[in-house]
Parts: C-alpha cells; structure tokens; sequence
C-alpha cells in the first residue's frame, strides 16, 4: 500500500471557549430561572391573598367538596338503581345528618352526667399533686405552689382565647357557624346532585388540548381527595372503636367522647392522634389513677402502630401516601394561617398538590421522550460529531 493510503487524517481541531463566555451563559440561565422563581413565588402571594379575601367563599366550597366526596358512593348507587339524582343526593344527605344528629346526642348525655365527677376527680388529683410536691424529695412551698399554680393558670387563660379564635376563625368570617353549615349542606347537595356534569362542561369550555389536561387533573383529585377521605375515616373508626373499647373496659369516664375525638382527630395525621392520646391518658390519670393512665397510654401506643404499619399500607394506596414531613409542614402552616380548620384541610390539599405535581412530572417526561424529528442543522453537527468520533476510535485502534 502507498503511504498515502496509510495516512491517518488528524484529530479535528476543537475550539477553546472564552470563561467569560461560559461565565456570562451560566449568569444568563440562572438571571431566567431566579425570574421564573421570583414570577412563580409573586403568584402565589397573590392567589393566597385572593383565598384570604374570598374565605367566606373558599371555606364552605372546600368543606362541601369534602363532605360530597363521603356522599358520593351512596348517591351514585341509588342513581344506578333508577332514582332520580336530585332524590338521591337529598336522600343521602337526610341520611348524613341523622346519622350526626344521632352522635351527637348520643355524647351528650355522657359528657352531662359525668362531667361533674369528673371535675371533682380533677380537684382532688390537684390536691394529691400539691401534697407530693409539699414532701421530700421537693419539700416546696406552699407559696411556690401557689406562684407555679397562678402562672400556670394564667397561661391557661391566655392561651384560651388564642385557641378558640383559632377553632373558630375560619367560620366566624362567614357570619355565623350556623350560616356557613347551612351553605356547606347546600353546596354539598349540588355537588353530589350535579357533580358529574362539571367535568364535560369544563371540557367543553377548555377546548380541546386545555380541556383534556384539566378533565384528567380534575379526575385524578377527585379520585385521590375520595379516597384519602374515605380510607382516613375507616381507619379513624377503626382507632376510635378499639381505643373507646379499652377505655370503656378500664372504666375511663367520657369514653365514648374520647373515642369520638380519636376519631375526629384520625383526619388530622400525627397531630391529632397525639392531642387526642394525650387527653384520653390526662383523663384516666386524673379518674382512675396512674396504673389505669399507664394502661390506656399502651393501648394507645398499640393501636397507632397497628394503624401506621398495617392499616394505613393495606388500605391506602402509595399514589395517595405523603411523607411524613410533608403532612407535618401541610398541618403546622394549616393550623398557623386558618386554625383548626386550616389542620382539617391541610392534609387533603397537600394530597391534590401531589396529584397536579406528578401530572406536571408525567407531562414533562412524556415531552421528553418526545420522537420528534430534529431540525436539519442539528441533524448535520450531530452527523459530523459522529463521523469525527468513529474516526478518533479507529485512529485509536490503529
């Protein structure tokens, strides 16, 4: 062979880039991104300054949204069995209300009768306290008592006002409970009534690509905000009914209140299973003594670790799960905005906030791996990166 044929061409020449070129091109992509950051947090201001302004709206709309995601299996039932909707829908709400009415003055008795024993159980607990305090090992004061008692007291007094504007500062900007749980029966009532019609209006008002994204998103947060609640309230019977079992076997007055507020508090995770514990221990403490208050504290502890490793993994999906700091940061900023109420809604929300992510995430990977085709230009550098690669390796061989 000629040595012209065994000459092997040169390595392509590769440009030196300026630092101030790449310096001012990574400077650009963030100044783009920090202003997309800086637009993004804007809107937010401005969409939780819109809910603040319209809470007299936004409460009762997210109330009943919740309650028709309870009353929608048995409404859809009845309307495939032939019943009209606006029968069903009245039906089943007729339904949910007696079944309240019923709770509630079923406890009332209960709380009445034993309410008095109570606060006496309550005094001479105090008086027990008081007097170990007074003895060795402490051998405090009767005026350092006093002093600790007072402060605590005052406490007491000026967290009371704090926590019942708290309870009730997401109602009381509506007028009145009253009005607010009339408009949220109403709302719920049409929702279930006419809920299913929504979704194909909204479609059609979309148009055809708009409208398909906000049917899909709108499905799925029903899906998951129906079974969250659900899944939530049987397992929140499921903790109220045995801890209000073992409460009511120890003889702890205010069993079945307490176990009430189990499961009140099962609908607001980590949070409200803590509160509610801890007062159902504070009572058989204070009635039957510390063994009692030992025993109840384990079948508490029991029962929540039954729920969190076997109830919760078998009954509620993993599309629906958050994590646990999640659903603590969702509770604290619920609670510190809206009260009460805010902590109720807090955990529902963060679940829609998840769906509507992970349809964003599933929209930008399916973009991604979008084949589309690339424009010539590209097509040609890429060709020519190629070709300069294949005969770098073979030089390499060589």
């Amino acid at each position: 062979m000629s040595e012209q044929g065994n000459e092997v061409a040169g390595p392509t020449p590769v440009r030196t880039r300026d630092r101030g070129e790449i310096i001012g091109q990574g400077g650009l992509w963030l100044a783009k991104w920090s202003l997309v950051l800086a637009s993004i947090s804007i809107g937010a201001l401005i969409f939780g300054w819109l809910v603040e302004k319209l809470w007299v709206i936004v409460l009762p709309v997210a109330l009943a949204i919740v309650l028709a995601t309870v009353m929608w299996p048995p409404t859809r039932e009845m309307v495939k069995r032939g019943l009209p909707p606006a029968a069903a829908a009245g039906i089943t709400l007729l339904l949910s209300i007696g079944v309240l009415a019923g709770v509630i003055a079923g406890i009332i008795p209960s709380v009445v009768g034993q309410a008095p024993e109570l606060a006496n159980k309550t005094t001479e607990g105090i008086n027990q306290v008081q007097d170990w305090l007074q003895g060795p090992p402490l051998n405090l004061q009767d005026d350092q008592i006093d002093n600790a008692i007072h402060s605590v007291v005052a406490k007491v007094q000026e967290s009371g006002t704090a926590i019942a504007s708290g309870v009730f500062s997401g109602v009381s900007t509506a007028g009145s409970l009253l009005v607010t749980l009339g408009l949220v029966l109403v709302l719920s009532f049409f929702f279930i009534k006419d809920g299913p019609r929504f979704i194909p209006w909204l479609h059609a008002v979309g148009g055809g690509k708009a409208g398909r994204h906000l049917e899909e998103v709108l499905t799925r947060m029903w899906d998951t905000l129906g079974g969250f609640i659900r899944t939530q309230a049987l397992v929140s019977l499921i903790d109220a009914v045995f801890i209000g079992a073992g409460l009511l076997i120890l003889g702890v007055p205010l069993a079945p209140v307490l176990a009430i507020l189990t499961f009140i508090g099962g609908f607001i995770p980590i949070v409200g299973a803590f509160v509610a514990g801890a007062l159902a221990v504070l009572v058989a403490l204070v009635a039957n003594g510390l063994t009692t208050a030992i025993i109840v504290l384990i079948i508490i502890l029991l029962v929540q670790q039954i729920e969190g490793n076997v109830l919760q993994p078998v009954l509620q999906s993993k599309s629906m799960k958050l994590h646990a700091v999640i659903v603590l940061l969702a509770v604290a900023a619920g609670s510190s905005l809206y009260g009460i109420i805010g902590a109720f809604l807090a955990v529902p929300v963060a679940a829609v906030a998840a769906v509507v992510i992970r349809y964003i995430g599933e929209q930008i990977d399916e973009r991604a791996t979008d084949n589309e085709p690339m424009p010539k230009g590209d097509a040609a550098d890429l060709v020519e990166q190629s070709e300069n690669g294949a005969n770098t390796a073979g030089d390499q061989k060589a």
